[in-house]
């Protein structure tokens, strides 16, 4: 197979209107242009079919709802492209910068480099979280991270491996090889943590670049904060061992919340009070979910299962904006 010097972009997509507007035209603005788009649709009936259809650069691929994987249905995006790099993202997460895919690309100048990840944030919009808002305090630096063999990868800690493996498929720009070498796991969650662990343990050098951003943002209520945090905390624990310390909201983090709204809302009273309840609610639901996952391990990994099981099922799904 001959390989383009290009990238395609790879984006699951379902019920993604209008937010897939602000990513297409995004990646569509690129000082460096992908060669093609590749949609793969399980479904949609809002609209996002409908738009895509007047994008010539988008090639949807559409699979039936109930076969959607996190992995496998990602790794359809190898099988329809040739291009030599692949960028994924979703269909809610749109570039900070017309340089994106340059600057991305620019890393796979560093020897051996198979894929580096970028950051997602929050843009200053009063409809989505204040404490969420992206305020950088220095200029980020390039971390590379390599292991000489999966035994040198399994002697890590598991904050470590949790750390090095905070992978994230919402902004990622892989070689070809790489995921012709390890494909995407079967997986409902985390298959981008899954796919990192399994290709530090093959000698893979990977790559953060937070200059490298998309705009990302998921509203919340006490319900999807629970599932959420309880599943990440679920996966994170069977891929690494991981258990993190979390504390409860105390009357001192209340004050904090508070006085950060105040700075970024100024005199918006109504603004104010209504992120201050929220970000309360939804803290609290976090603590709730870890105190939970907590208890169900301490009774065994099969008990840990069957709660999660019964208290998460599939994903949550995050709130559509209003």
């Amino acid at each position: 197979m001959n390989l383009k010097p290009s990238i395609a972009v790879v984006i699951p997509v379902k019920n993604g209107f209008p937010e897939i507007k602000d990513c297409i035209q995004g990646l569509l603005n690129q000082t460096i242009l992908p060669s093609k788009i590749i949609v793969i649709d399980s479904g949609s009936t809002d609209g996002t079919l409908e738009y895509l259809a007047t994008v010539p650069e988008v090639s949807v691929f559409s699979i039936e709802a109930n076969t959607f994987n996190h992995g496998l249905t990602r790794n359809l995006g190898i099988e329809y492209s040739n291009e030599a790099f692949l960028y994924y993202t979703v269909q809610d997460a749109s570039p900070v910068s017309n340089t994106l895919l340059a600057d991305m690309l620019a890393c796979f100048e560093e020897p051996e480099l198979m894929a580096v990840c970028g950051q997602q944030v929050v843009p200053h919009n009063i409809k989505k979280n204040p404490l969420e808002w992206f305020f950088p305090y220095s200029e980020p630096e390039k971390q590379f991270f390599k292991f000489d063999s999966s035994e040198a990868f399994e002697k890590l800690s598991p904050d470590v491996k949790s750390k090095v493996c905070s992978w994230d498929n919402v902004n990622v720009l892989y070689r070809r090889e790489a995921l012709e070498r390890i494909k995407f796991s079967q997986a409902v969650f985390g298959e981008d943590m899954l796919w990192a662990r399994e290709a530090y343990k093959a000698g893979f050098k990977l790559g953060y670049w937070y200059k490298a951003r998309v705009y990302h943002y998921h509203l919340e209520d006490a319900n999807f904060s629970f599932k959420r945090n309880f599943t990440t905390h679920y996966f994170r624990y069977l891929a690494f061992k991981y258990v993190p310390k979390v504390n409860p909201l105390s009357f001192v983090d209340k004050i904090r919340i508070l006085k950060t709204l105040v700075k970024r809302l100024g005199t918006n009273i109504r603004a104010i009070n209504h992120w201050y309840q929220y970000n309360v609610t939804i803290q609290k639901a976090a603590y709730e979910s870890y105190q939970q996952f907590v208890a169900a391990l301490e009774l065994g990994e099969s008990n840990l299962d069957q709660v999660h099981e019964r208290l998460c099922g599939k994903p949550p799904v995050p709130l559509k904006q209003v």
